[in-house]
Order: C-alpha cells, then structure tokens, then sequence
C-alpha cells in the first residue's frame, strides 16, 4: 500500500510539509509506504480547457515540459493522495491550483482514475483563511467519489516561519488523528476488496441550465 503527498507550498520544508509529515509518520507506522512530492516550486501553467485529454484518453495533459503527467501516474498507483497547501488571499497556492485543475480533470475523463482511492487535504495558514482552502482542498476528492477519512476538527495548522506549526499542539493532534484513519481507511478498503461488490460506475451527465 502507497499514499503519495503533494506538497504545494513554494518552501519545500516549510509549515505544509510539516504538516504532511506529522500525517505521514502515522501512515508509515502502519507500513504504508510514503512518497511526498514537491510541487510549489515548479513552473506549471494552468488548464486552457482544450478538451484534449477527454478526446484522447490516455491519462495524459497535452501540455508539455512539466511534471503534471508524471504525478497523475503517481495518482494512479497510490492507494491514497494527500493535498497539502499553504493558504494564499484565503484560497490554494496558485501552482497547486494550476497542477489540480489539470491533473483531477484528466482523471476524472479517464474512467474515474481515482474512484474510491483514499484522499485527505490538509492546509498550513498563519491566521485566517485555513477552512476556505480546506474546502477548496475537497472539492477535487469530492468531484472524483475519493473516500476522505476525518479528524477531530478540520485539517488546518497554524504557523508563519518554517517548523511553527510544531508549536500547534491541536493542530498537530489533528494532523495525527488524520493519519491514524487514513490508515484505517486504506487498510479497510484494501481488505474490502473481493470481499464487498464495489458499486457500478455510472456516466458523468453534464447539465446546462440555460433553455
């Protein structure tokens, strides 16, 4: 079993790593392994809604020279996906945001790439603005029938510098928390399989509301 973590702060160890950490270092205990990559630091342009990856379906994004196919892959194969952002004017990092617009759309006109994998979010803030994001977070798990595990309150830690949000002892224990069910969640799906029918995929229908 695998859960890889996207990391979509600019600063590859700053308070959204940490926090990954902390939930991570739960799901290693129970010998799941962890890949934690990095993707706010890169360069990567946002959706230009060509449909191309609906007309094709091959799990891929036309736009090249970036590394957005290659994490989609690591969606694929991973059991569980966390997305970890910072908080910016109340909402996601604008390169995270660029990298979950294209990667979810892709997997969502494959088939439903992600169905029933495991997903949590969670968000570093330094005030205000951590449950917005965190809403954010979900709406992609949500959109893609991803099976999201809970803590003991919403998935925001508190810090400015580097290493703070270590001196959050709630926001810690919430990221703990989330890692002991993660585990559980994963291990509980994996076990399930063979075991209890999945239900039917059914066709994604698309409404307009203007007649």
């Amino acid at each position: 079993m695998k859960v890889v973590a996207f990391n979509g702060s600019p600063n590859k160890e700053g308070n959204t790593y940490h926090a990954i950490k902390i939930v991570t270092s739960e799901l290693e205990k129970e010998g799941i392994e962890v890949e934690v990559v990095h993707v706010g630091d890169k360069s990567i342009r946002g959706c230009i809604a060509c449909g191309q990856c609906a007309k094709n379906k091959n799990e891929r994004c036309v736009i090249p020279n970036d590394e957005v196919n290659e994490w989609i892959q690591k969606m694929k194969e991973a059991d569980g996906i966390i997305l970890g952002s910072p908080v910016h004017y109340s909402s996601i990092g604008a390169t995270m945001k660029a990298f979950l617009d294209r990667a979810f759309y892709v997997t969502s006109v494959n088939d439903g790439m992600l169905r029933h994998k495991v997903g949590a979010s969670v968000v570093a803030v330094r005030r205000s603005g951590g449950v917005s994001t965190f809403d954010q977070l979900n709406n992609y798990i949500n959109y893609s029938e991803m099976l999201i595990p809970t803590s003991n309150y919403w998935n925001v830690i508190h810090g400015t510098r580097p290493g703070e949000a270590l001196q959050d002892e709630e926001g810690m224990q919430i990221m703990r928390v989330l890692g002991k069910n993660m585990a559980w969640l994963i291990k509980l799906v994996e076990n399930g399989k063979g075991t209890v029918k999945e239900p039917e995929r059914e066709n994604k229908l698309f409404m307009n509301f203007i007649r």
